[in-house]
C-alpha cells in the first residue's frame, strides 16, 4: 500500500498543527481569562497526542516488531482516531457556535482547529477503511 505512508505523514503534520492551535487557545483561556480552558479544547489537545501514539504503532511496530503487531489492534487504533476526531470537531464547532462573540486570533485559531480536526476525521476514516478492507481480505 504505497498510499498509506504519505497519508500517515499528512496525519502526523496535521496532528502537530492541531496540537499547536489547541494549545494556543487553551493557553489563552488559562492565562488571559478568569476561567479555565473549555473541555472541547482540552480534548483536542489530547487527540493529536493519541494520533502520535497511533501512528507510531501503525507504522513502526509492523516494521520493527512484527510479532507485536496485530491486525485488529491496528483497526482499533484507526477506529479510535476516527471517533476521537469526529467527537472533537463536532464538540468544538458546537461550542464556537454558542459563543456570544468570537473575534481575534484566538477565535481564528479555534475555527482553524475545528476545520483541521474535520479534515483529520476524513483522513483517518479513509485509512481506517483501507485498513479494515486489508484485514478482512487477508484475515
Amino acid at each position: 500500500m504505497g498510499l498509506i505512508l504519505p497519508l500517515r505523514i499528512v496525519q502526523g503534520v496535521l496532528a502537530l498543527v492541531i496540537l499547536g492551535l489547541s494549545a494556543f487557545v487553551a493557553n489563552w483561556y488559562n492565562m488571559d481569562t478568569m476561567t479555565s480552558s473549555p473541555s472541547q479544547i482540552n480534548f483536542l489537545v489530547f487527540v493529536p497526542l493519541w494520533s502520535f501514539i497511533s501512528i507510531a504503532y501503525l507504522e513502526l511496530v509492523p516494521r520493527f516488531a512484527p510479532r507485536a503487531s496485530h491486525p485488529w489492534a491496528a483497526v482499533m487504533f484507526e477506529a479510535l482516531n476516527v471517533l476521537f476526531y469526529f467527537a472533537g470537531f463536532i464538540a468544538l464547532a458546537v461550542f464556537l457556535s454558542k459563543l456570544l462573540f468570537c473575534r481575534g486570533s484566538v477565535c481564528a485559531a479555534a475555527r482553524a482547529d475545528t476545520v483541521l480536526a474535520a479534515l483529520q476525521f476524513a483522513l483517518w476514516t479513509g485509512t481506517a477503511l483501507l485498513m479494515a478492507k486489508d484485514v478482512f481480505k487477508t484475515g
